[in-house]
């Protein structure tokens, strides 16, 4: 037995193979340095000297691949992606980004994958994950962003030098057919902008459907960021929707934003999630005439709530002049469609709506990408095919397009601001 050793080992630095006293054959293999300067031999051990030869060549490519784990206890899953979210990737991502990374972790990838060792994941794993998720009722789109956010997590990984190679690269993320952009079409715009000339903060909608800004973009809009004089605003913030934590000092039994105590977690607005998100847009005459309009009855307004009034410097507040809230705004788009007699459709169809408007107006695609604050051309060609659907029917409008005045019709009422911004048909 020792002169089979002896006639096996290498020397120092090398690879070895042996025979041990339990009868089984040992390998250890030098991969690099440890921190505190010894050398990382790695260990292993199989039945027959074949199956250990086998297991040291694999350590020796991934030693040679750069692929190979740290030393160390290794993590599973659940330990990791509890760390990443806690502590790694608050550091790089805006809130709104985090509670989507929550989500994903908290919810769907440690129930669902947590007691996996980190280096022993494979692909299979995690399709079979992703199939078991569409299964129970996820959407293919949820399964597609808890792919995203494991693949982001695991990269942080590998960078690391925690995990070899990063096996969410390798899988196959369920098939997510993409959402048909269904612009308002002009008419469709003239009767919105019609009806909302006769509600308070008619302006909002001016700007969601000439300038495309984001919702949150909209309600984080201050007064400062809009120069009259100039003819533009700048896109500097977001509005957040709330986070809320239980207040109270036993479980009230409620989630948390339902707690007679709550307390908010996050902040009221934020800068814009992007460098492409910060941006000057110009402001067409008519807009910057309505905008005057609009900021002369919140005067009016400030002067009739006195002390009631809160001021924050909001372009478009809510009566009391505190930020206005998503779910109010929401509400009140869907009263404007009802008003207007428009087909139901997501606030973010507005945006749609002025992305489409510049596109067929010849807008370059990078410009365009810069008004809408979109930092890839992938944004900008989901558009393009509408372009050449609605090309003919707006070109005999293109004059004016959303702004040319129209006279009032018999049959109609005044539509007081908003008249001003609608072309005749």
């Amino acid at each position: 037995m020792d002169e089979n050793k002896k006639r096996t080992r290498q020397p120092n630095g090398r690879s070895s193979i042996y025979e041990g006293k339990d009868g089984k054959w040992h390998g250890r293999v030098t991969v690099g340095i440890r921190p505190d300067g010894k050398p990382d031999r790695r260990h292993v051990e199989r039945k027959t000297k074949a199956e250990v030869a086998k297991a040291v060549q694999k350590l020796e490519q991934q030693r040679d691949a750069k692929t190979l784990r740290k030393p160390g206890r290794p993590w599973t899953v659940a330990a990791w992606l509890t760390h990443w979210v806690e502590n790694i990737a608050p550091l790089g991502v805006n809130q709104n980004t985090m509670v989507g990374y929550g989500v994903a972790v908290r919810k769907h990838l440690v129930p669902g994958l947590g007691a996996h060792k980190l280096d022993d994941l494979k692909p299979e794993h995690i399709e079979h994950f992703y199939g078991r998720m569409v299964a129970a009722g996820s959407k293919p789109a949820t399964a597609h962003q808890v792919h995203r956010t494991f693949r982001t997590a695991l990269n942080e990984a590998v960078r690391r030098g925690h995990l070899g190679q990063n096996p969410v690269s390798l899988a196959k993320a369920p098939r997510v057919r993409e959402t048909e952009v269904e612009p308002y079409t002009v008419n469709e715009v003239q009767r919105l902008l019609k009806a909302a000339g006769k509600r308070r903060n008619s302006a909002r909608w001016a700007v969601a459907l000439a300038l495309g800004l984001r919702q949150g973009e909209v309600l984080g809009l201050k007064w400062e960021d809009v120069d009259l004089d100039g003819g533009f605003l700048i896109v500097r913030r977001s509005r957040h929707r709330p986070q809320y934590a239980h207040g109270c000092g036993d479980p009230c039994g409620r989630k948390a934003g339902y707690c007679p105590e709550r307390r908010r977690t996050n902040p009221e607005t934020a800068d814009t999630k992007s460098r492409a998100g910060r941006r000057a847009v110009g402001l067409p005459q008519q807009l910057v005439d309505l905008l005057r309009s609009h900021r002369a009855q919140q005067e009016k307004e400030r002067a009739s709530a006195g002390n009631n009034w809160t001021e924050g410097g909001w372009v478009f507040p809510n009566e009391g002049g505190a930020i206005a809230s998503h779910r109010k705004d929401w509400q009140e788009w869907k009263d404007l469609l009802k008003e207007a007699k428009v087909r139901d459709g997501r606030l973010h169809d507005a945006r749609h709506t002025a992305a489409t408007v510049l596109l067929i107006l010849g807008v370059p695609e990078r410009a365009v990408m810069g008004l809408m604050g979109w930092s890839t051309t992938a944004m900008a060609a989901r558009y393009q095919h509408m372009v050449d659907a609605v090309r003919t029917d707006v070109a005999k409008q293109v004059d004016g397009l959303i702004w040319k005045p129209e006279k009032s019709r018999p049959d109609e009422d005044d539509g007081g601001a908003a008249g001003a911004l609608a072309p005749a048909n």
